[in-house]
């Protein structure tokens, strides 16, 4: 599989501190070998079929296609902002 990174996610991830960008990282790079883990849930209302995944304090929101990854979206768990931009992107 392939990996696409939106300029959002692109950017969040280069603002990340040495140890969240490695999970965070490895984290995406799990999802091109399994784009379903367990801990994913398919998000209410996408049209697309977007999923999300927590890692620590992010959470990740992607869609998964044949051959690529799409990440759409990284931000702060606890924070509704992460599908405030989420919903802006549909």
């Amino acid at each position: 599989m392939k990996l696409s990174l939106t300029k959002q996610a692109h950017k969040e991830l280069e603002s990340l501190d040495a140890k969240q960008f490695r999970q965070v990282l490895l984290t995406v790079m799990g999802l091109m070998k399994n784009p379903e883990p367990h801990d994913s849930a398919q998000l209410k209302g996408a049209k697309r079929g977007e999923r999300r995944v927590d890692i620590g304090e992010y959470r990740i929101i992607y869609v998964a296609d044949r051959d690529v990854v799409n990440v759409l979206v990284i931000g702060k768990r606890n924070d509704d902002e992460v599908y405030d931009i989420w919903k802006r992107q549909q």
